[in-house]
């Protein structure tokens, strides 16, 4: 049985898959009276298509359309749902890895599984596609934690340090990955303000598990740290310790980012992901023929990210959103 939801008082449910007909969000413990409509989810939906350079070739309407939950403009209390309907589809395009799993990706594993016929529609549930609902959900995660806010930026391509979309290295670094039929990763770090002191648990579920179980969701992500993360290991206490400078709780740095003993402290929470390269790529790889069991080259078709970080950052968004919004939701219960 797959397990595609995740969340206590705001609860997400994914279905569908990258290359079938529908996917969709339903999300419980929406509140009522919340103002909603698709023109509300249009900016984070087109900060995550594709269509710039270094993202995939498929172009999808991604249209959301809200079936349940809404009358009027306003959210009823019921189960929200939205749908997408996927009309650029190819299952064609991955067939040849029934036999010949991609290297890096879930192609073998899931197979493992879920079986054999479960290799015919994209990535399915692993494919970063799913990602474009969970980006819905947290649109009405950041409405009704308002006025808290979440904001992530690429920080990071290949290896070299960026600032925006627009700069100069990331497109040199781009160009030179895809004339060499490859991929690059990147970093991302993600700002929440406006976070309440006391969200979270001490144990099992503390702030950095919960937000970090949430993003580690999210297809291609391979690393998460919060604040100084793996720079703490090298410093002393005396550097990483936050001074308290009010009664509000306010520090004079921020290497817990923004969590102590597992509960938000009042301060932003800041944490980074690291994101992996495109596990399909251009360039000849080598992988085992599973129908005659011998080493062969596999050259993938289809159409992938040259670096799928870039459209990221609205995810990251989403995530923590979604988890703060459970987190807001069962503390006032």
């Amino acid at each position: 049985v797959m397990r595609n939801f995740i969340g206590n008082a705001f609860r997400i449910v994914l279905s569908g898959e990258s290359h079938s007909p529908l996917m969709s969000v339903e999300i419980q413990g929406v509140p009522e009276g919340l103002p909603l409509s698709p023109e509300d989810l249009a900016a984070d939906i087109a900060r995550r298509r594709p269509g710039r350079k270094g993202t995939t070739a498929r172009v999808e309407t991604d249209v959301p359309e809200i079936v349940r939950g809404v009358e009027g403009g306003v959210t009823t209390g019921t189960t929200l749902k939205i749908v997408f309907r996927n009309q650029n589809i190819d299952p064609s395009a991955y067939r040849q890895f029934v036999d010949m799993p991609r290297p890096g990706h879930a192609d073998w594993v899931r197979r493992i599984k879920y079986g054999a016929d479960s290799l015919t529609s994209g990535g399915g549930m692993f494919s970063g596609r799913m990602t474009l609902p969970l980006v819905a959900a947290g649109v009405v995660a950041r409405k009704i934690i308002a006025p808290v806010t979440v904001s992530a930026r690429l920080t990071e391509v290949g290896g070299h340090l960026v600032n925006g979309l627009d700069d100069p290295v990331l497109e040199a670094v781009l160009t030179e990955a895809a004339e060499e039929g490859d991929s690059v990763g990147g970093v991302i770090e993600c700002v929440c303000t406006g976070v309440p002191a006391g969200l979270g648990e001490p144990f099992f579920c503390p702030m950095e598990a919960a937000l970090s179980q949430m993003v580690l969701s999210i297809p291609g992500i391979r690393g998460i740290e919060f604040g100084d993360g793996f720079g703490a290991a090298r410093m002393r206490g005396s550097q990483h310790n936050d001074p308290i400078v009010d009664e509000a709780g306010h520090t004079s740095r921020n290497g817990a980012g923004g969590i102590n003993g597992g509960l938000t402290n009042g301060n932003p929470i800041v944490f980074r992901v690291a994101v992996k390269p495109t596990s399909s790529i251009a360039r000849p790889q080598k992988t085992v023929n599973l129908s005659t069991g011998r080493m062969e080259t596999l050259t993938v078709k289809g159409r992938h990210d040259t670096c799928f970080a870039l459209r990221v950052p609205p995810v990251i968004e989403s995530a923590a959103a979604i988890v703060l919004c459970d987190s807001l939701l069962s503390t006032r219960i």
